[in-house]
């Protein structure tokens, strides 16, 4: 009959598809072609319906005896293959002690995130508590309640980005100052560090940048407790030796203000070409918070006093760390970044 001879070819056949069978993988797409739901010994199957009934007996005997048997042959191959396949695997993960390690580099803080710390740990120590404010602000706090009105000339200083007519980001963390004062009752001793905007660009000046604000208000507060605290906090970020000096300035928000010189850590106050020949480094703006500003949020003037102080974080490392380009700080360079690892 045909359908024997059909049984008899499929048996050969599977012989010689599995002598050339070389991974598991291929005996896989083997398997489903003899065994499958549509293989040919399935189809076999289907044709016992056609066998006369004298002969189905011997006929499904066979075709049951072609199934087991090739079955058998696939799970012995496959067992060999596994077997084959994970020793190689072995040998490939296989790691020789022997040889050198690799060196894996460790990564380095941004000189921006070393100064924060630095400042952060500084005036923590000092009793002063963290406020971050929003970078987008309104006119209002950026502004208005910092005594610049509109009609103010120390506006045209900011160079400001709007977002609208009443939208900013802010030129200066000085904002947050308001915002305390607004939602706490003196004694207040706050830091509020963040990125500022201003449309500013060249070797020293970026149109974002980052800048530290302190803000003390207490019965009491005079110019001199500015000045002893900015002593200590540039002996601790230069160096022992260092002595600081204020300079008349001004500000739309304190009064008096004041210009911040540290002698010159390079020199000593001799002249070089950090200080130019002057012996002295300007770091930082303060003063005393003014009226106006402490009256607008509802704090006392009479009763109490205090003052506010602003540095760029950028400066202080650039003075910091000998940076003579603002931009090194801002493209991510790896072989400067790699100078600042502990």
């Amino acid at each position: 009959m045909e359908i024997e001879q059909d049984i008899r070819l499929t048996d050969k056949d599977v012989d010689e598809a599995l002598m050339v069978v070389t991974s598991s993988k291929q005996l896989q797409d083997v398997k489903m072609k003899f065994l499958g739901k549509t293989g040919r010994i399935s189809e076999l199957m289907k044709c016992m319906r056609d066998v006369i009934a004298e002969k189905k007996r011997e006929v499904g005997q066979m075709l049951n005896e072609l199934r087991v048997r090739t079955e058998d042959k696939f799970n012995v191959l496959n067992e060999k293959f596994k077997k084959k396949e994970l020793e190689e695997r072995y040998a490939s993960e296989t790691i020789d002690v022997t040889m050198p390690g690799k060196k894996s580099e460790s990564g380095s803080f941004h000189p921006n995130t070393l100064v924060r710390g630095e400042l952060i740990s500084i005036f923590s120590g000092m009793g002063f508590e963290v406020f971050e404010g929003p970078e987008i602000e309104n006119d209002y706090y950026n502004f208005t309640a910092l005594n610049t009105p509109a009609d103010h000339p120390a506006r045209d200083m900011q160079d400001t980005f709007y977002l609208s007519p009443e939208l900013l980001l802010r030129t200066q963390t000085s904002a947050g100052q308001i915002r305390v004062m607004e939602n706490k009752k003196p004694p207040i001793k706050i830091l509020s560090p963040g990125k500022v905007y201003r449309s500013d660009d060249d070797a020293t000046h970026s149109p974002m940048f980052s800048q530290m604000e302190g803000l003390v208000v207490d019965k009491g507060i005079t110019l001199c407790d500015l000045k002893g605290m900015l002593d200590e906090f540039a002996k601790k970020v230069f160096g022992d030796d260092v002595k600081t000096r204020l300079r008349p300035s001004y500000f739309p928000f304190t009064e008096p203000s004041v210009e911040v010189d540290v002698s010159c850590f390079e020199c000593g106050g001799k002249g070089c070409r950090l200080c130019k020949g002057t012996g002295w480094i300007e770091v930082l703006g303060a003063g005393m918070v003014n009226r106006r500003v402490l009256e607008g949020c509802d704090i006392d003037p009479d009763k109490y006093s205090g003052f506010a102080f602003g540095m760029g974080i950028e400066r202080i490392a650039m003075l910091k760390y000998g940076i003579n380009n603002m931009k090194l700080l801002f493209e991510g360079d790896v072989r400067f970044l790699k100078q600042f690892k502990d």
